[in-house]
């Protein structure tokens, strides 16, 4: 018998999601029919596997040892199910350059240089998921057998050269709360970052975003064509300079690269961005300050009111420190 007593890490999800990550080799038909002969049991008693999982339930398994074992998935590649020897502990050490900004039981606040991927976009690539799964290993936060059923990950994405924020779940509460706060709105994003020329007034602009996969760029309309989602960007002057604005920028919808796109459209492209921008005035910043990618950084987060276990963090504010580059290009 295998008996497994449930986590925080674990709890807050539904019993049989829960069997497909302690089991990935197991199919769902043979795992509701483990269920309904209680093979596999909650707490001692029959589960149909909608039950929602809470900390300290017992799991019990009567399976032989040679059936766990293949059903678990080892010794063999289990994709995102194995343990973590896809993730060694040199990933920590290879993206040093990431900082905890906070962290409690369930979530991280994460300071991602710009060079970064948040996700892999290759399979041999070190991502800040792969960082994220070493740190929490290192500092004993997590163990590889827990990674069987829960997988630490990061919860919004910031491009390559974006810096700032990540938000990254260590427990499936976690997870299901930033989830549910970025897909409501709830959470207030805040970005640093320099446009070509001189913006005054605080501004809310509004427009239609439609993506090229193929190209991996987007395109910004004043009326909805095809499959394009409604944007709204607001952005406030921070400062005015000789031939350029340092903004603070809230991202009230997020969709993928729309402040860049966004402001872009109306005639400030981001500096140093090459995918939008002005390769003049880009060029420009490269040979003087060396600027080699986008200046946009996610510079603040703004919780909403939250309820236990996140009265740590509701209604909370948090800053990652503006990159230096930004202070070196000021005229």
């Amino acid at each position: 018998m295998y008996q497994k007593i449930i986590t925080e890490r674990d709890a807050g999800q539904r019993f049989d999601k829960y069997l497909h990550k302690l089991l990935p080799e197991a199919g769902s038909s043979f795992l509701y029919k483990m269920l309904r002969k209680k093979n596999i049991m909650l707490n001692e008693k029959k589960a149909d596997g909608s039950e929602k999982i809470s900390c300290g339930d017992v799991v019990a398994i009567y399976f032989s040892e040679e059936t766990l074992q293949k059903f678990m998935g080892n010794g063999k590649d289990a994709g995102q199910n194995t343990p973590a020897k896809d993730f060694p502990m040199s990933s920590e050490t290879a993206l040093c350059g990431i900082s905890v900004l906070y962290e409690n039981e369930h979530i991280l606040l994460a300071d991602k240089p710009a060079g970064v991927l948040t996700q892999k976009a290759a399979k041999e690539d070190v991502s800040l998921n792969e960082w994220l799964t070493a740190y929490l290993l290192k500092t004993g936060q997590i163990t590889q057998e827990e990674l069987r059923t829960f997988r630490p990950s990061a919860c919004n994405r910031l491009d390559r050269n974006t810096s700032g924020i990540v938000l990254c779940s260590k427990s499936v509460s976690g997870a299901q709360m930033l989830s549910e706060e970025l897909k409501s709105r709830g959470l207030h994003k805040f970005y640093r970052l320099y446009v070509k020329g001189i913006l005054t007034g605080e501004q809310t602009i509004e427009g239609f975003l439609r993506k090229d996969e193929r190209s991996n760029t987007v395109q910004i309309s004043d009326g909805k064509k095809d499959d394009a989602s409604y944007i709204r960007t607001r952005y406030l002057p921070i400062r005015q300079e000789r031939d350029k604005t340092l903004l603070e920028v809230e991202l009230i919808t997020g969709k993928t690269h729309q402040i860049r796109a966004h402001l872009a459209s109306i005639g400030h492209p981001l500096l140093g961005d090459y995918k939008y921008g002005d390769r003049r005035f880009n060029e420009q910043y490269r040979r003087t300050y060396q600027v080699e990618h986008q200046l946009l950084h996610a510079y603040k987060i703004v919780f909403p009111p939250l309820c236990t276990p996140f009265e740590d963090i509701s209604e909370r504010t948090f800053y990652a420190p503006v990159p230096k580059i930004f202070d070196s290009v000021r005229t």
